[in-house]
C-alpha cells in the first residue's frame, strides 16, 4: 500500500504566483482545491483497494499460523484505512475552509501559512512557527508525564 499521508505520490507543478498576486488568489485556491480533491480521490481509492483485499484474502485457514498472520495483515490494514479515513476528513475540512476564506492562514496567529509548506501539506493548519511551538510544548507535557 502506498504512504498516504504525504503528496509525494501526487502529480503537481509548483504555483509561481505572478507579481503582486494576493495571497490566496483564486488561482492559488484552485491549485490547492486541485491537489486537494485529487488526493482525496487516492485516498478513497487505497480504501476500496484496502476493502477488496480483505474481502478476497478472507478464507478461513486450518493453520492457526497462516490465520494469525492473515489477522495481522487484516488489522495493519484496518489501521491504515483507519488514517486515511480521518486524513479525507482533514482534506474535506480544508475544501470547506476555502469556501469560508480561512484556507491558508494559522489558526493560531492568523498569518499566512505559505504556499510551499501548504504544497507539502496541503491539509496545514499552523505557521510553520506556530506548529514548532505546539510541537515543543507536546514534547514538554509527554517528557514531564
Amino acid at each position: 500500500m502506498s504512504n498516504t499521508n504525504t503528496t509525494e505520490d501526487l502529480k503537481f507543478t509548483p504555483y509561481t504566483p505572478q507579481k503582486d498576486e494576493e495571497y490566496m488568489s483564486d488561482a492559488q485556491l484552485e491549485h490547492f482545491a486541485s491537489i486537494l480533491k485529487k488526493w482525496k480521490q487516492q485516498l478513497q481509492g487505497d480504501a476500496d483497494r484496502t476493502k477488496s483485499y480483505i474481502q478476497d484474502e478472507s478464507t478461513a485457514m486450518p493453520d492457526i499460523n497462516d490465520r494469525a498472520t492473515q489477522e495481522e495483515e487484516f488489522a495493519l490494514a484496518l489501521r491504515t484505512r483507519d488514517r486515511e479515513r480521518k486524513l479525507i476528513r482533514k482534506i474535506d475540512k480544508s475544501l470547506a475552509e476555502m469556501e469560508s476564506g480561512d484556507y491558508g492562514f494559522c489558526q493560531m496567529c492568523g498569518v499566512e501559512i505559505g504556499l510551499r509548506r501548504l504544497e507539502a501539506r496541503p491539509t496545514a493548519t499552523l505557521c510553520i512557527d506556530c506548529k514548532t511551538l505546539s510541537e515543543m510544548k507536546e514534547r514538554q507535557t509527554w517528557g514531564h508525564a
